[in-house]
């Protein structure tokens, strides 16, 4: 709980990379966010009239689902630089390692929450809105952060070992991207359906995006992203145990 409690330092470095990222830009983060409006909007169009869904039912499906895959995917595709990229802070000052996965949590956040305001100009624009039932996003948003945020930390670990991970991790979330629901709908595989419930990523999206677009999400998934919180914690805890003391010597 160390790293909790260094809590400005870890803000103040997220916010650090985002400005950093973004240095002598005019809109900074906000190119993000204009680049996903435009694919929102042109994927919107395109699968609505392939699939035959009316365009206020599948723009904000599909807007949801690229923002949460979005905020999964950086973590994923991020993750192999957590402690390699913080090089030359490990090897001059002694700070929990778990400062670094907050620092990576919080620059996340601050892009998913620039990238939100399509979702309520979507809202807007349809004049709908999920009523009472999206406050449920934010104990699946926590959860789907935790979640991450382990994922990440195995990602820096394995990636400060073994540089070549983070072009694997990049070439297998392609294909999590096009094999789990985001931009078409589970009811597409009719029988079928059980393909996209037992992917893992779906019900992590899930928790978020069904209270969002105003439905709860079902018990089974709330079963599910807590059965893969489990695994996570005790795979991830584990191993961060066993290797944490070679992290040093590894970036």
């Amino acid at each position: 709980m160390l790293g909790v409690s260094l809590w400005r330092l870890w803000m103040l470095l997220g916010w650090n990379d985002i400005l950093q990222r973004y240095r002598r830009s005019m809109l900074g983060p906000f190119w993000m966010t204009a680049s996903m409006a435009v694919m929102v909007g042109s994927l919107g169009v395109l699968y609505g009239e392939l699939f035959g869904i009316p365009l206020d039912n599948f723009l904000p499906y599909l807007c949801v689902g690229i923002l949460v895959w979005n905020f999964i995917a950086s973590f994923l595709l991020e993750g192999g630089a957590l402690f390699s990229g913080a090089e030359s802070y490990i090897k001059q000052v002694s700070l929990p390692f778990s400062v670094y996965v907050f620092r990576s949590c919080w620059s996340k956040f601050i892009i998913f929450a620039h990238n939100a305001v399509i979702y309520f100009a979507i809202l807007l624009f349809f004049r709908v809105w999920p009523g009472l039932v999206a406050l449920l996003a934010i104990p699946g948003l926590l959860l789907l952060t935790a979640n991450c945020a382990l994922m990440t930390l195995f990602i820096g670990m394995v990636s400060a070992r073994f540089r070549d991970i983070p072009q694997l991790v990049g070439s297998i979330v392609q294909i999590i991207f096009f094999v789990t629901p985001i931009m078409w709908k589970p009811e597409l595989l009719h029988s079928r359906t059980y393909v996209a419930t037992l992917n893992p990523f779906f019900q992590m999206i899930e928790i978020v995006r069904a209270p969002l677009l105003g439905s709860a999400p079902s018990l089974k998934t709330y079963l599910a992203v807590l059965a893969i919180t489990v695994v996570n914690v005790v795979v991830v805890g584990a191993f961060f145990v066993r290797f944490r003391s070679r992290i040093a010597y590894w970036v």
